[in-house]
């Protein structure tokens, strides 16, 4: 959470009021959309993808990559605050789960497997998001998404 964003703590019931019910089961339940069902799966638009719950941005189009597992995946958090690593040992595995550090929200996980330096793969729920759209970069119009996509296929 960045310091100019305050903590967000609502009841279960203003959560269930805000939230459509299958944002409800992922942010609030750790719940899991199926794969490949996302409208983010296949984005890769220029822009910032915010929490759908409390609007904190989390992640940017330019670490986007398709990892194609279903889910949209990233390399690294826009801000490393923004975001909070958990232990889950749910379904009998090791996971670490991701949170929105502002308002506490399942993202989804993060696994060693994904690309470039970090290694890391954010597999997050489209539900859990909510796309910003951006400029387009300035080398060509190609956006960071594109360009990780094409680097991912070679």
């Amino acid at each position: 959470m960045s310091s100019d964003q305050a903590k967000v703590e609502k009841s279960e019931q203003e959560w269930r009021q805000e939230l459509t019910p299958a944002q409800y089961d992922v942010l609030r339940k750790a719940g899991t959309e199926p794969p490949f069902s996302g409208d983010y799966v296949y984005n890769k638009a220029a822009g910032e993808y915010r929490c759908a719950a409390c609007s904190a941005v989390l992640f940017t189009a330019d670490t986007k990559f398709d990892s194609g597992t279903g889910w949209p995946s990233f390399t690294e958090p826009a801000v490393a605050e923004a975001v909070e690593l958990r232990a889950d040992n749910s379904l009998l595995m090791r996971r670490t789960e991701v949170v929105c550090r502002t308002c506490g929200g399942h993202l989804g996980h993060v696994f060693d497997d994904g690309p470039g330096p970090t290694g890391e793969r954010y597999c997050i729920n489209s539900l859990a998001l909510d796309f910003m759209p951006g400029e387009e970069s300035s080398d060509g119009g190609a956006t960071g998404a594109a360009r990780a996509d094409a680097t991912s296929a070679e």
